[in-house]
């Protein structure tokens, strides 16, 4: 990171943004070389990034091709309105990057356990009932496991410094 003020040094933080989050954005490499963002929901589990998909597609594919990707959540917080400067307003979030390997997960245990970790987190009040064979049968599942992470947050008096 660039600017080491803005990096996120507490854990906590980031690990609360994985939490919070809803929608995160998956990057792979496309066949024809060109980086590939696709938003997903997902859910983050003990150094690991679940997320469900087709078993084929885009996705997949890449990740078959090259199971290196990054993934990115961010939070936006607030507007800062520009008073004196256009290069004074800015807007104030925090984010997370992570470089990892994806995995296509074919372990039934896994692959429920995965399913279960993301309703939890989309439907915490319960009641979405059991997971038909059927269902789990045509769903896929991908593992990210976290190499490096990084979070990043600005902050309003990063904007009133910035230099015109």
């Amino acid at each position: 990171m660039r600017k080491r003020k803005k990096e996120i040094k507490d854990r906590a933080i980031i690990i609360d943004l994985l939490n919070t989050c809803h929608t995160g954005r998956l990057g792979t490499v496309g066949k024809d070389g060109y980086p590939m963002v696709k938003p997903l929901n997902f859910v983050h589990h003990e150094g690991k990034i679940y997320f469900h998909t087709a078993k084929e597609g885009e996705k997949i594919d890449d990740i078959k091709r090259d199971s290196r990707v990054c993934f990115e959540v961010d939070l936006p917080i607030a507007y800062v309105r520009a008073k004196n400067q256009p290069c004074e307003a800015e807007y104030l979030y925090r984010s997370v990057i992570i470089k990892g390997r994806a995995h296509i997960v074919e372990d039934r245990e896994e692959k429920l356990f995965a399913l279960r970790c993301l309703m939890e987190k989309y439907q915490p009040e319960g009641n979405y009932g059991e997971f038909p064979e059927e269902r789990l049968a045509i769903t896929g599942i991908v593992r990210i496991d976290i190499e490096e992470m990084t979070g990043k947050e600005t902050s309003a008096k990063a904007a009133t410094r910035m230099p015109y």
